[in-house]
């Protein structure tokens, strides 16, 4: 692979190039410019050779975002070496088995999980850094310990009149060269590693450089976990790509904290899950517009476009007022609030992904966008829908192209069932297309389930209607002995506010409403009141495998 066409080549051009501007800072702390990201590479690649690790050994990662992780991780993959990043809000046996059957030697880990973890569960591990300062926490070779140890010295001997951009000497790739392997945490339970090459990370990039069109200068708020593909592309590697400084929240992302951070920071591309901007628009949009005197309001031309003109101009000043495009992904959108900001002509577009494609399958501009829909293929992704009609009846989304994996670690079985012979990825998602190419999704093929008539039913439907109800913050269609019964966590504020006392007689009158707005094949049995949020994976989507 050219430098021109290399996914690490992209960094060494760009420390060059940006060496003095800010690169990586952890919001309300430390801050590293390219030239210091580069110089604490250069060292940690001291530690790899000095501890006998060699390009295409595998190192794991594990802790919240922070400018450290990201330092960790790019120092692994410039080196050669195959990350291995774990979500952090993994449970311990989870990360003690990825880290086991990824065959990891090194593992970097942050405080907040070390302390949960058991070193005697992870046999093979050989030694474990702690990302705070990149200290040796535990070591089970005698090599990494005197390699920990001198590494200091030998960095400055290495280079003794310090690090400069003319020393950058990194890894040089080839496209099928395996990169990354990325455990997923889907809805089915099954945890499977993701075999992700060069060339899928460098169309990635490709890609974004194309649409989002980033530059020094600019600033990125990374809210999304780092060890995720979807946050990892667009939050951070292809940011460091263009010059861009990237700040860490490297708490947990609440309202409040998000939007302190969007005013401080004032990002210029928002990358979000759908529940993040689902939340604002529930608690602080929609309510105004169900009010009699704004319904009617809106109805009115010429007064309805400067209402919307308004709330725009409010949303856009709630992220920070700098925004230019928020990019939605990794779960279901709801499609009334879809169509609400598709109204007010907010700058937003809902994209398609999934870890196999390192994450990138669909994707269009805000300008272009359609309602409901998830864009068209991305650059040089083919998309094909698996139905006699594509147009009408859905059929199990398949996809070709650069960013697609290698396989699943370790699991032929599962690689012979994702990618069939010409090299098709089969998605499990359901999909229809459009006449323009635009694809709309309609559900899993894992969660369709069959009415009493023999009607394909796509529970995520029938959940978008009962989630758009002012009482209900989130929702699961489940089936039951032929019947449809909708697991509900209401919005308990909302029904305080609206005086409700009597719990089952308000759910039952919910139903009866659901049921007028969907077909009588669709109707939901029974609600059931959930006392929790669902549980949910890393983008946000319930894990249904924990409630049928």
């Amino acid at each position: 692979m050219s430098n021109n066409q290399s996914f690490i080549g992209l960094y060494a051009t760009s420390f060059k190039e940006n060496w003095l501007h800010s690169a990586l800072t952890d919001y309300k702390g430390i801050s590293y410019t390219y030239g210091d990201v580069a110089s604490e590479i250069a060292k940690l690649h001291t530690f790899y050779r000095l501890s006998n690790i060699k390009p295409g050994d595998h190192i794991a990662l594990c802790g919240r975002n922070c400018s450290r992780w990201g330092i960790a991780f790019l120092s692994v993959v410039t080196y050669g070496a195959i990350a291995v990043p774990i979500l952090h809000d993994f449970k311990a046996d989870n990360v003690h088995h990825i880290v086991t059957d990824s065959d990891s030697r090194l593992l970097f880990v942050g405080d907040s999980n070390r302390t949960q973890l058991n070193y005697d569960n992870m046999p093979a591990l050989e030694g474990v850094i702690r990302i705070e300062d990149f200290s040796l926490n535990m070591s089970r070779s005698e090599t990494i310990s005197e390699a920990h140890s001198k590494m200091n010295d030998e960095f400055t001997k290495s280079y003794p009149k310090g690090f400069s951009a003319a020393d950058i000497d990194y890894y040089q790739e080839s496209p099928e060269e395996l990169a990354i392997i990325n455990y997923t945490s889907g809805t089915s339970g099954f945890s499977k590693g993701v075999l992700i090459p060069y060339r899928a990370l460098y169309n990635n990039m490709m890609f974004a450089t194309e649409v989002l069109t980033m530059k020094p200068g600019m600033n990125m708020l990374s809210i999304l976990p780092m060890a995720h593909m979807y946050g990892m592309a667009f939050e951070f590697l292809y940011q460091l790509t263009r010059g861009v400084q990237v700040f860490f929240l490297t708490r947990t992302p609440s309202p409040r904290i998000i939007f302190d951070a969007f005013s401080k920071v004032r990002p210029t591309i928002i990358v979000a899950v759908p529940l993040i901007i689902e939340k604002i628009i529930r608690k602080s949009v929609m309510p105004k517009l169900q009010k009699p005197h704004m319904r009617i309001a809106t109805k009115i031309p010429g007064i309805s476009n400067i209402i919307y003109r308004n709330i725009r101009k409010r949303m856009l000043k709630a992220f920070g007022g700098n925004v230019v495009g928020i990019i939605i992904g990794g779960a279901a959108f709801n499609p009334e609030i879809d169509a609400l900001l598709h109204k007010i002509k907010f700058p937003y577009t809902v994209g398609y992904g999934a870890t196999e494609c390192a994450p990138i399958i669909c994707y269009s501009d805000w300008s272009e966008a359609k309602v409901g829909s998830c864009g068209k293929p991305a650059l040089g992704m083919e998309v094909k829908i698996l139905s006699d009609d594509p147009q009408n009846k859905p059929g199990e989304i398949i996809v070709r192209g650069p960013n697609v994996m290698l396989g699943y670690y370790k699991n032929p079985d599962a690689t012979e069932q994702a990618l069939d012979k010409d090299g098709w990825y089969h998605t499990g998602d359901l999909g229809i297309t459009d006449s323009d190419g635009f694809i709309f999704i309609k559900g899993r093929c894992k969660s369709m389930l069959l009415s009493a008539n023999g009607q394909n039913v796509y529970p995520e439907e029938i959940e978008a209607v009962i989630n758009s109800m002012p009482c209900v913050i989130e929702s699961l269609v489940i089936q039951k002995e032929e019947k449809f019964i909708a697991l509900i966590y209401p919005d308990n504020d909302a029904l305080q506010a609206e005086g409700v006392t009597d719990i089952s007689a308000k759910m039952e009158e919910l139903r009866k409403e659901i049921n007028k707005l969907i077909p009588a094949y669709e109707h939901i049995s029974e609600i059931r009141v959930m006392q929790e949020e669902f549980e949910k994976t890393p983008k946000k989507s319930i894990k249904r495998y924990l409630y049928q």
